[in-house]
């Protein structure tokens, strides 16, 4: 019983971080940028049409991603309707399984650093981040986490148990993103068994009760919608999967470096300890140390090569994307973990100290004033805001620097959780009407409805493609684009920037353009259009 009452301590501690950092607040602000509302429609017209093979968007395929997410979507519409924060709850549920799951494994793998590694991983800003979106990224990261898991497990054990697990949740990351989860699960294994200078590791891996179990849960869907849809290979596999990754077919160039700011920011509040971290374990690695036994050495090796491999994979292909890489943070946060863990005892020197502190001391900075930013912009911020957000952030960088230089690096989870989660409620609690104005197109329909005495037809001209998806999850209807020649004839409303109208009468000659309103946050115009 004295076991059981810390380890329930622990998992309500677990749960209780997840259901604030992934579920609080999830519907704050709507739908941003074009990914969000566009997978939610598709999600909602699958729904509406009982099609669970051939994801739909506005009647038509859209055959760009795999299903998972979709199906994932449906059902939450289907329990809660259609809601911007139901079809963000994939996501959540995704990252509180992986947050579980890793908090399991270090228990009965790792056993005292659990806590740190299921808090740090939950914490992290990339995995918040991705876990109150409506993406396809977690739904990768999360299976692929735990299969990678599961494979070290196996490696560690030999019981097939694990290896069953690896390849059953690499096939549901294959069902959320394509054979980008079985590559990189390949490449990492690869590469871990060229680092122990065992090859026959990868020959045990390759085990066909595994690659059975595998297809019998891949193969259903991609065959089925490749019958359906004939042009389903050159769409998905040859320009969303070859061609965006070898060429910068779909615009997303980034220099080869873009990874590094993306790693800093994703790893936040943890990035200089996750840095030590992995130092220590390149350190370790390089001398070969042994001790405390050879199984503590495998896991830090392939927690390494897991850390870096879809790091480096991605940094050589043409298009770019921040969520790419979200696969390889668990492993970093897991190397974090393991490194504090192991120094629980010691106050960590001072440099690696007061870089921590000053580092979350410059989120905290940015926290704060993160709301006065989206509102007006750096240059718009009065000085009493700096001033006031300025002594917050010294009193965290003294206050942190202060407790660790006493208590050592065993308090660096608490003294770190403590200002993320002030920092994380003020922002969805200050900052999420801002947000919701400035980034969802959520206010904007709201605002066209009101004006309409009757459901209009709707296009933009010259307005972000964000307005446009967004715009056409809010009010379920296709909304057309000028620039694609999709001009109605009939009377309908335009959304355009501000000091369109002009060039709008010199696109419609003959039809009356009426100015209707407007949208000052987005610097958008609504305007009525006549009919030929």
């Amino acid at each position: 019983m004295g076991d059981r009452k810390p380890a329930l301590v622990e998992m309500l501690t677990v749960a209780g971080f997840c259901a604030f950092l992934f579920f609080f607040g999830l519907g704050s602000f709507g739908l941003v940028g074009p990914d969000e509302p566009r997978y939610a429609q598709v999600a909602r017209e699958m729904l509406a049409r009982h099609e669970f093979t051939t994801p739909i968007l506005y009647g038509q395929p859209w055959l760009e991603k795999p299903v998972l997410y979709y199906w994932r979507a449906m059902l939450a519409f289907e329990l809660f309707g259609v809601r911007d924060w139901a079809a963000r709850l994939p996501s959540a549920t995704f990252g509180t399984a992986l947050v579980a799951i890793i908090y399991f494994h270090m228990r009965r793998f790792r056993a005292g650093a659990q806590l740190n590694a299921a808090l740090i991983t939950a914490s992290a800003a990339a995995v918040i981040g991705f876990a109150r979106g409506a993406s396809t990224d977690i739904q990768l990261a999360a299976p692929f986490a735990i299969g990678m898991l599961g494979w070290i497990a196996w490696h560690e054990t030999g019981r097939k148990f694990w290896l069953v697990d690896f390849y059953f949740f690499i096939a549901i990351g294959t069902l959320a993103k394509g054979p980008v989860a079985p590559a990189l699960a390949g490449m990492i294994v690869v590469v871990f068994a060229a680092a122990r200078r065992d090859w026959r590791l990868v020959l045990r891996t390759l085990w066909l009760p595994g690659i059975a179990l595998y297809s019998l849960v891949v193969l259903p869907w991609y065959v089925s919608v490749y019958l359906a849809n004939p042009n389903f290979f050159r769409v998905f596999i040859l320009e969303h999967n070859l061609a965006r990754y070898s060429s910068n077919m779909f615009h997303h160039p980034q220099p080869f470096w873009y990874y590094l700011p993306v790693v800093v920011l994703g790893l936040a509040p943890w990035t200089v300890l996750a840095g030590a971290a992995l130092v220590d374990a390149l350190r370790r690695w390089g001398a070969r140390v042994r001790a405390p036994g050879e199984a503590e050495n495998n896991f830090l090796v392939f927690l390494t090569v897991w850390a870096v491999v879809p790091i480096l994979f991605f940094s050589l292909s043409g298009a770019k994307l921040p969520g790419y890489i979200l696969p390889s943070m668990p492993a970093w946060t897991l190397l974090t973990a393991d490194y504090l863990y192991r120094r629980r005892e010691e106050q960590g020197s001072l440099t690696l100290v007061i870089l921590h502190c000053g580092w979350v001391a410059v989120i905290v900075l940015a926290g704060l004033l993160f709301p006065a930013h989206v509102v007006g912009g750096m240059e718009s911020i009065p000085s009493q805001a700096w001033l006031v957000a300025g002594s917050f952030a010294l009193l965290t960088f003294f206050a942190m620097l202060a407790t660790l230089r006493r208590k050592g690096l065993a308090m660096a989870r608490f003294v770190t959780l403590v200002p993320l989660v002030v920092l994380v409620a003020f922002i969805l609690r200050v900052a999420a009407p801002a947000m919701d104005m400035k980034y969802s197109a959520r206010p904007i329909a709201a605002e066209i409805a009101a004006l309409e005495s009757k459901p209009a037809e709707l296009a933009v001209f010259g307005a972000p493609r964000d307005v446009e998806y967004g715009l056409a999850f809010y009010r379920n209807q296709v909304v057309r684009r000028y620039e694609r020649g999709e001009i109605p004839v009939t009377d309908h409303m335009v959304i355009a920037p501000e000091g369109t109208r002009a060039r709008l009468e010199a696109l419609l000659p003959g039809r009356r353009v009426s100015h209707v309103g407007g949208f000052p946050a987005r610097k958008l115009e609504y305007f009525w259009v006549s009919g030929h």
